[in-house]
């Protein structure tokens, strides 16, 4: 049946494995979790402790969390792998997606989740503290990309993490002109990351704060 990947085009979290997916051409099943699609609602919560995604299926390997998809996903195709081979690049890759992943990509989620509560249930001192800290993630990660890619290396698992977690971060809490905003627009030009972007597009509208018009 080929590889088969769980997940929402909208979702922050199936960005990172679709954009690993694209970046080394493996060919794939994109199975839509969401109300019109109950079979895949259903086939989510077996594969996930909490029934979030992303999850892969090939054959009878089942790998549910993003950053263990993209690792997976290394064993094909024949670009630059997402885990650097250079120990101490791996390394770097692999923190620097946990990074952002619980630094921008966790804030930004709850001050989304914030702006889905009812108007007289908002907790605006919660949205106050997670703007904080994204404050401090985006002042730690300017001193990171330089002119390159998350680790300094090439396009990795750690790009992978950030391009989901940058682009709607700075629609909830706009990243400050300079390093970071830089390596925001160099991977949004990137051709697997401005795949995934369009692909999200249409659901746009499920944005709690209003999706701007810009990228």
């Amino acid at each position: 049946m080929g590889i088969r990947i769980y997940g929402h085009p909208f979702s922050s979290f199936t960005w990172k494995a679709l954009i690993a997916a694209y970046e080394r051409d493996v060919s794939f099943e994109f199975c839509m979790v969401d109300s019109d699609h109950p079979e895949n609602l259903a086939r989510m919560s077996e594969l996930s402790p909490t029934g979030q995604f992303p999850a892969l299926v090939d054959g009878d390997r089942q790998v549910t969390q993003s950053n263990s998809v993209i690792e997976y996903l290394d064993r094909f195709g024949s670009a630059t792998p997402m885990i650097p081979d250079d120990r101490d690049a791996a390394l770097d890759a692999r923190m620097l997606a946990y990074v952002f992943d619980s630094y921008v990509s966790v804030p930004m989620q709850h001050i989304v989740g914030e702006a889905l509560r009812p108007k007289g249930q908002q907790d605006q001192g919660r949205v106050a503290e997670f703007k904080a800290k994204l404050d401090k993630s985006y002042a730690w990660l300017s001193r990171r990309p330089g002119a390159g890619w998350a680790n300094g290396y090439s396009f990795s698992i750690a790009d992978c993490a950030a391009a989901p977690a940058l682009f709607y971060a700075d629609w909830v809490h706009p990243i400050p002109s300079g390093t970071l905003k830089s390596y925001r627009t160099r991977l949004l030009d990137r051709p697997s990351v401005a795949r995934a972007v369009d692909e999200a597009r249409p659901y746009r509208a499920f944005f709690p704060l209003g999706a701007p018009d810009r990228d």
